[in-house]
C-alpha cells in the first residue's frame, strides 16, 4: 500500500482569491487542508490558479445570467481541495454542494475544508463521495442546477503516478466508454464522459460548466459538447501562462509527434496585449473571432516546446465552455 502523509494546511484569504469586497457565507480567511494528491491552490500567483483565475469569474457571470433561484445547487467533478465548492457557496449562493474525487482521503479533506471554512450559522446539504466522475454520487439520487468540470486532458503513462504524485493535468487510460475517434485524438476523453454523465444530474434548466485549456480548437470544444448531447456556448474565454510548463508543454509535444494535434500555444505577452481591457463575458461571445486574430501568433507543441526551452514564456487560451443539455 502506497503511503500517503497527513495533510497540510494552507491560508487563503477569501477577498482576495475571490476578488470580492467581503465575503458573506465563507469565512474571510479560508484553513485549507491539502492532501499529497490534490492540487495545491496557488495563493501566490492567482494567475496560474484556475479556481481563482477561471472558476471564480465565470460563476460571478453565471448567477448574474441565471439568478439566484437557478444557483442553489452545485456538484464538483473531481473538486481538490474543495476550493471550488466554497466559491460556489460564496459567489453562487449554492446551499446544497455534491463534490467527488478520485481518492477517499481527497474527498474527506475537501469535505472538511467545506465544512470548517462556512461563516458560523450557515447551513448547506453536503454530499461527497469517491470514486469515477459523478458515479460516487449516484445513489444518492440528487440533482443539481450547476455542475463544475476542470479535468485533466494528458493520458499518464504509469498508473502508479497517480498514488505517487498530484497529477491535475493527468489521468489513465484506457476508458472502456463508447467515445467518438475526435474526441480521444484532441485528448478531451474526461470531460466528454462528464457531459454524457452529467445529463442525468441536473435539474431540468441545468448547466454544466467546463474550464478547459484551450490548446485546440473551439469549434472541436463545441463539438464535443454536442456529440455528447449539449448546446454549447462559451461563457468566457480568457488566458494564462503555461503552469508546470516543461511537464505539460512536452507532454503536448509528445502527443503531437505521435500524431495528434496540432495543439495551440502563444508567447504570453501575445496573450496578454490581446485580452487586456476585454470584458469577460463579450470575450465569451466573440471567442471564435478573437481565436481567428490570435491565430497568425499560434505555435503548436513542437514549437512552444522549443521556445520555452530558450526562455520564452508560453502561455494558452482558456475556454469556459457552458453546455445545456438538449
Amino acid at each position: 500500500m502506497t503511503a500517503v502523509n497527513s495533510p497540510t494546511a494552507l491560508a487563503v484569504d477569501s477577498r482576495t482569491f475571490f476578488t470580492i469586497p467581503q465575503p458573506t457565507r465563507i469565512k474571510d480567511r479560508l484553513e485549507i487542508a491539502i492532501t499529497d494528491r490534490a492540487y495545491l491552490p496557488q495563493v501566490d500567483d492567482l494567475q496560474r490558479d484556475w479556481v481563482a483565475s477561471v472558476a471564480a469569474p465565470a460563476f460571478k457571470i453565471l448567477r448574474a445570467q441565471r439568478g439566484d433561484a437557478a444557483c442553489r445547487s452545485f456538484c464538483a467533478i473531481g473538486t481538490g481541495s474543495g476550493v471550488d465548492a466554497l466559491a460556489a457557496i460564496e459567489l453562487l449562493g449554492a446551499d446544497r454542494i455534491g463534490i467527488t474525487d478520485l481518492f477517499e482521503e481527497v474527498v474527506n479533506t475537501a469535505a472538511g475544508n467545506v465544512r470548517r471554512n462556512l461563516r458560523p450559522g450557515l447551513a448547506i446539504a453536503l454530499h461527497a463521495g469517491a470514486g469515477d466522475l459523478l458515479a460516487p454520487l449516484g445513489g444518492d439520487n440528487i440533482r443539481f442546477d450547476i455542475i463544475y468540470e476542470n479535468l485533466p486532458n494528458l493520458p499518464l503513462a504509469d498508473a502508479a503516478q497517480l498514488e505517487i504524485e498530484r497529477t491535475s493535468a493527468a489521468f489513465v487510460p484506457p476508458r472502456t466508454e463508447d467515445v467518438p475517434d475526435f474526441v480521444k485524438d484532441w485528448l478531451l476523453v474526461l470531460h466528454y464522459l462528464a457531459l454524457v454523465q452529467a445529463r442525468d444530474f441536473l435539474n431540468p434548466g441545468g448547466t454544466v460548466i467546463s474550464t478547459l485549456g484551450a490548446r485546440l480548437p473551439l469549434s472541436i470544444i463545441a463539438d464535443m459538447a454536442e456529440a455528447a448531447g449539449h448546446k454549447a456556448s462559451f461563457l468566457t474565454y480568457s488566458w494564462k501562462v503555461q503552469a508546470d510548463a516543461a511537464d505539460v508543454i512536452g507532454s503536448y509535444a509528445q502527443w503531437q509527434r505521435q500524431g495528434l494535434g496540432p495543439f495551440h500555444f502563444y508567447p504570453a505577452e501575445v496573450l496578454e496585449a490581446v485580452f487586456a481591457g476585454l470584458d469577460p463575458v463579450e470575450a465569451g461571445r466573440d471567442a471564435f473571432a478573437i481565436e481567428r486574430d490570435l491565430a497568425p501568433k499560434r505555435m503548436d507543441a513542437g514549437t512552444a516546446w522549443d521556445a520555452f526551452r530558450q526562455g520564452r514564456r508560453i502561455g494558452h487560451a482558456v475556454a469556459v465552455l457552458k453546455s445545456d443539455p438538449r
